[in-house]
């Protein structure tokens, strides 16, 4: 549902690009817990931001469960698996395309041990997933080491030499999967053997690969992610829904009756112009409550789980519906009369400030018909896109200016009343339009839910054949071949209105061919994924050189090219997107399979390394275990960011060409991001 009112808004749109930066969501503490003389448990307890999430134990194929692995141990055991405590949220996750299970705010697992008597020792890690609603981190690691002495006896059958265990890891096939494991206790391998610490200027390899880059690709012009984007995100698209609720039928035409009555009532304008300001004032009060209501009931993060939620989905898909049948004509959305009666007949018998207040009220009840359904997906929107409790009263705030802006406008200036267009059958044409976008984007809760039990009754071809169907009725609707009860007879077709239908009748043939497989990356955010589609003709793809950073790194320099580094994760659905609707462009692919070396690195690779090595990062000493941390680890420490999808352009040397490039699939951006790198190549080259 996101970025529906920038549609009806045609196109306002606030474009902002990720770039490197590093995110730590989640702290973790361990302890462990003494239950009797021969049990004990392990207890993590981690800490989470607002808008993240960490995945629970035992999800399978997707994003990383959690999952306990032991390095060492003696004099102690493991007591069944690795569990879950607390309150898990249970939800559709849009990312993965699957029902998973996660912690929001605080996050618990437990670990039971018995003592096997004696002396007792163990070490280990436990490795989590962390995500919001647009990427994921690579697994982190929360690393443990406890011992001590029990107070229960010998066990009779206890080893001499205490066992140790070494990590347990899932080897890809393909080194793309980001599968977790379940807690494994290999007590009879041997145990690993620990690398010094890696030095960032010389980890693998004969050449300062490793070295970190970060003050070059700020003086390259790398920017920071600022924090506040959603916000203003938010407000933006609660701006454009209130200008288009102000040419509904519900309030248009109350604006000029509002503004004459209070320029009217008093023989001083300065004053009627304070009441239309207050009035303007009120307005945005009552809906800036609204948002803080919602959230102060349902509460940001509850809104957010549901939108994920299938049986959410089901419901918002039928309201839509209901609100699409409204706006075309079949019923009346309204209040009960009595409501805005009783409000109307107290404005009246009150004076000062409290009178106008309740007469904006009143507008709010009065107008429910048509702003209601507006207000309901924004509210959503809101709640969903910015992780924050304050992102519906944000999104209100930009409604309720926007609803407010002309009463305080045509006070001041009285005489701009004389050229405001009359109340006519335009505003149920902006109504009928509104219904078929309502109904439009109904069928996509209903792919959410169709997704979550696996129903495959929308599949992408289904769901772009029904947006077809509906852009063209509506193309077919403004250019007046098809007509409602409640639309004027003989009302002839105005240029606004033909232009309107030739561009929903352009976009019915612009989604023609993704029947057979195109992108039509303007509803990507909308379809369901391509992988659902059964007839598909594209195939134009993009296939990574090298997928280990070093042996890549060496051949680009023995071929003199300059290299691409893709940072992924088999679990990473934006990567995928960018693949998708951006590699396939025949001059993206082109550039990158001719004139770079690629290298792709998983940082969700589970594939153990050959030998675990010590890191020191942040004055913390940490062990790397698999290829996808050692990549990690990479992308922190060169280059200060750990989200993905990442690229970087660098030289021969690991020296970046250009700043980073993050998920956003404007073609041309990417294609000059990959055209600059190539020119400061060879201008390098030149000079030597």
């Amino acid at each position: 549902m996101k970025k529906l009112f920038f549609l009806i808004s045609l196109g306002l749109v606030l474009s902002l690009t990720a770039r490197a930066q590093i995110f730590n969501p989640v702290e973790f503490d361990t302890e462990l817990k003494t239950l009797s003389d021969t049990e004990a448990e392990i207890i993590f307890t981690g800490t989470i931001d607002a808008g993240w999430h960490v995945y629970s134990t035992g999800l399978g194929e997707g994003p990383t469960s959690a999952t306990l692995t032991v390095d060492e141990r003696s004099g102690v055991e493991l007591d069944g698996k690795l569990m879950p405590v607390g309150k898990e949220v249970s939800a559709y996750d849009k990312q993965f395309e699957m029902q998973v299970r996660y912690f929001e705010h605080t996050a618990r697992f437990s670990q039971r041990l018995k003592f096997t008597g004696g002396a007792y020792s163990i070490r280990g890690y436990l490795e989590y997933g962390t995500c919001n609603d647009e990427s994921c981190l690579p697994p982190a690691q929360v690393e443990f080491s406890f011992s001590g002495e029990s107070k229960g006896k010998p066990a009779a059958t206890q080893a001499a030499t205490p066992p140790t265990a070494t990590p347990s890891a899932v080897t890809p096939s393909a080194a793309a999967s980001s599968a977790s494991t379940q807690p494994v206790d290999t007590a009879t391998a041997a145990a690993p053997v620990l690398t010094p610490a890696l030095a960032s200027t010389t980890a693998v390899g004969s050449t300062d690969w490793w070295k970190p880059v970060i003050k070059e690709m700020e003086a390259l012009g790398e920017k920071r992610a600022g924090s506040d984007s959603s916000w203003w995100y938010i407000f933006i698209v609660g701006f454009g829904a209130g200008l288009i609720a102000l040419f509904t039928p519900c309030v248009w035409p109350i604006i000029p009756m509002t503004v004459s009555f209070f320029l009217k009532r008093s023989k001083d304008r300065s004053k009627g112009i304070r009441d239309a300001f207050t009035y303007g004032v009120s307005i945005v009060v009552i809906y800036v409550a609204l948002g803080l209501i919602v959230t102060a009931i349902f509460g940001a993060d509850a809104l957010n789980s549901l939108s994920t939620n299938a049986g959410f989905n089901i419901f918002f898909f039928l309201l839509l519906v209901v609100f699409a049948a409204s706006f075309f004509g079949a019923f009346e959305l309204t209040l009960p009369s009595r409501w805005s009666n009783a409000v109307d007949s107290k404005a009246e018998s009150t004076t000062g400030l409290l009178s106008i207040f309740l007469m904006a009220f009143t507008l709010a009840l009065v107008s429910f018909s048509c702003t209601g359904p507006i207000v309901g997906v924004l509210l959503v929107q809101a709640s969903t896109s910015g992780g924050s409790i304050v992102a519906p009263a944000i999104g209100m705030l930009g409604f309720a200016l926007a609803l407010a802006l002309p009463f305080t406008l045509f006070a001041l200036f009285p005489t701009w009343l004389k050229s405001v267009p009359k109340s006519g059958g335009w505003m149920n044409v902006i109504k009928v339009t509104l219904g078929f976008l309502e109904l439009a984007f109904a069928f996509k809760f209903l792919s959410v839910a169709d997704m979550a039990y696996g129903w495959r009754l929308l599949d992408r071809e289904v769901f772009l054949s029904l947006w077809i169907v509906i852009f063209a009725l509506l193309g077919l609707y403004l250019l007046g071949k098809i007509k409602f009860a409640h639309d004027d007879d003989g009302t002839k077709i105005g240029v606004t209105r033909f232009f309107l239908a030739l561009v929903s009748l352009a976009f019915v043939v612009y989604m023609i061919p993704g029947l057979w497989g195109a992108p039509v990356k303007a509803v990507s955010a909308f379809a369901p994924p391509i992988a659902t589609q059964d007839f598909n003709l594209s195939q134009n793809t993009v296939h990574a050189k090298f997928s280990d950073y070093d042996l890549g790194m060496e051949y680009a320099r023995k071929n003199k090219k300059p290299v691409m580094i893709d940072f992924t994760g088999g679990g990473c659905t934006n990567c995928r997107k960018m693949e998708s609707a951006v590699w396939t462009d025949p001059r993206v692919s082109g550039i990158i399979n001719n004139d770079y070396v690629l290298i792709t690195l998983y940082v969700d690779n589970r594939a153990p390394l050959d030998t675990p090595m010590t890191i020191e990062e942040n004055g913390r000493t940490r062990t790397l275990r698999t290829e996808g941390a050692k990549w990690s680890y990479l992308q922190r420490v060169k280059f200060g960011a750990n989200a993905q999808p990442f690229y970087i352009l660098l030289d021969n040397e690991g020296l970046p060409l250009n700043t980073s490039y993050a998920y956003n699939e404007n073609i041309e951006e990417y294609i000059n991001f990959l055209r600059t790198g190539l020119e400061n190549y060879r201008e390098i080259k030149n000079k030597e």
